[in-house]
């Protein structure tokens, strides 16, 4: 038995890995930014996987403190130098050009061309990603093994690109639960051949939508939203912040998923104490995950800070694995599918599910007969005959496991604290939870954060 069920799951990672690969290889290509056809292309293709329904908000339209830019068009850029060779070429990588680069048809001195180019010294093989999405300038990013090795001479630098009144777009999707309430899971779409800094978020996304559309139960709905980094979740919030203060009961931002790292990381919440927090931190100390764990810094980061800001403080988190401006590769050439690699993609969704389920079972419950303990013997959760040394070990703990649940179970201890209180995992509770739920002497909360007091009424009201 133990056989069969380890080639099927060996199976179904060998499928997801044939999926990441084939849609890695669609949206590498596309030439990204934060508005723009290379956008609305992949939000496309990602919505054949994940059934987004993809939104526009107008060029010039002021969204809190910012204005969403004029959509930014680009079909070509070269630059050929004097002897005739191209040495930076749009049509090899759209790294080559500066993202958002304003149109230029100019011939000029490689003094004049110098203040125009983008290379990395301590990188001299790689290409630099370098944007300039809110001042008009131009460029080309080049190796600086290249850079330096330019000869004197007339060069012809030549950008075809256009700023029109167009718009910012976005896609999200729902995936009804039980529940009004919420998860959100939120990664972004705006950076152009890069694998682990774009790539790997909405690659999970793809792979944890099909994963949880295929639960049994969701007590929750489950927000997925893609966007452009800063502006786009930014221009989001200005559309569904209220509802998101409303229906919210946690978030994750998914961000550089791949590369070599073993753990994941996690950023917690502005709040830090935030149910989500709280499970992420439950799950690496009893040993069900193990997490890196780091406290909330608005200085760096993804869009979390957008969603952490003061206005909204909202519990969303940061999962990583080989974060940013952490890995040589960071926003530039060397950020591949090699050193992203697919198998760490699926081992971060294996863990992110582990999350998101046992967050599922981590909040608050009501014991529906707090009056003395329920009794248990006429729902078949206590034995029959009741005498001391006659019980196995494991019916005397799992009837104990009911009491402490129940005798706690008041609104205002989440199921996080009972099981530490038991000094087990909660997802070791699981079984005792929904038995108890089935029997109808526990009911789970509509609210995720506990009350100011849990309050029953008086015994008479029964």
């Amino acid at each position: 038995m133990t056989g069969h069920s380890t080639d099927r799951e060996q199976r179904r990672i060998t499928d997801e890995e044939a999926f990441l690969e084939e849609r890695f290889d669609e949206l590498f290509p596309i030439c990204r930014s934060i508005t723009g056809p290379g956008l609305r292309e992949s939000l496309d293709r990602l919505s054949e996987w994940i059934p987004l329904e993809i939104e526009g908000v107008s060029s010039g339209t002021e969204v809190f403190d910012w204005t969403v830019p004029q959509e930014w068009r680009i079909d070509e850029a070269k630059l050929v130098g004097p002897d005739g060779e191209v040495y930076a070429d749009f049509d090899e990588t759209n790294l080559a050009v500066l993202n958002y680069s304003k149109p230029i048809d100019r011939r000029l001195s490689l003094d004049e061309l110098r203040p125009h180019l983008y290379s990395l010294p301590d990188l001299p093989e790689a290409t630099p990603y370098v944007t300039s999405y809110y001042e008009r300038n131009w460029g080309f990013c080049l190796p600086h093994e290249t850079v330096e090795s330019l000869p004197e001479g007339e060069y012809h630098a030549y950008v075809d690109s256009e700023f029109v009144d167009g718009e910012l777009n976005y896609g999200h999707a729902v995936l009804p639960g039980e529940s009004d309430q919420e998860v959100l899971l939120s990664s972004y779409l705006c950076h152009p051949s890069l694998a682990n800094n774009e790539l790997s978020g909405p690659l999970v996304m793809a792979l944890l939508y099909d994963r949880l559309a295929a639960w049994d139960e969701r007590r929750f709905s489950y927000r997925f939203v893609l966007c452009p980094e800063t502006i786009g979740s930014i221009s989001y919030l200005s559309r569904y912040g209220d509802h998101l203060t409303d229906a919210l009961r946690g978030g994750l931002v998914l961000t550089c998923l791949g590369g070599p790292e073993p753990r994941l990381r996690y950023k917690k919440s502005r709040r830090e104490t935030a149910l989500l927090d709280s499970t992420v931190e439950h799950l690496d100390e009893y040993g069900d995950a193990s997490f890196e764990i780091h406290p909330f810094d608005p200085s760096s980061g993804s869009d979390e800070r957008q969603y952490c800001s003061p206005g909204f403080d909202l519990p969303v988190g940061q999962m990583a694995r080989t974060v940013y401006r952490e890995y040589e590769g960071y926003h530039n050439s060397l950020d591949t599918k090699a050193f992203m690699g697919i198998d760490p993609l699926v081992e971060s969704a294996d863990r992110i599910e582990r999350v998101l389920r046992t967050f599922e079972v981590a909040g608050y419950y009501e014991n529906q007969y707090p009056y003395g303990e329920p009794m248990l013997g006429k729902r078949d959760l206590y034995p029959d005959v009741s005498s001391y040394g006659e019980w196995a070990d494991s019916t005397s703990e799992f009837v104990g496991q009911e009491l402490s649940i129940l005798n706690y179970s008041d609104g205002t201890h989440s199921m996080l604290e009972i099981a530490e209180r038991n000094d087990r995992s909660v997802r070791e509770l699981v079984p005792v939870i929904e038995l108890l739920r089935k029997k109808g002497v526990l009911e789970r909360l509509p609210e995720t954060e506990p009350p100011s007091t849990a309050e029953y009424g008086s015994p008479t009201d029964e």
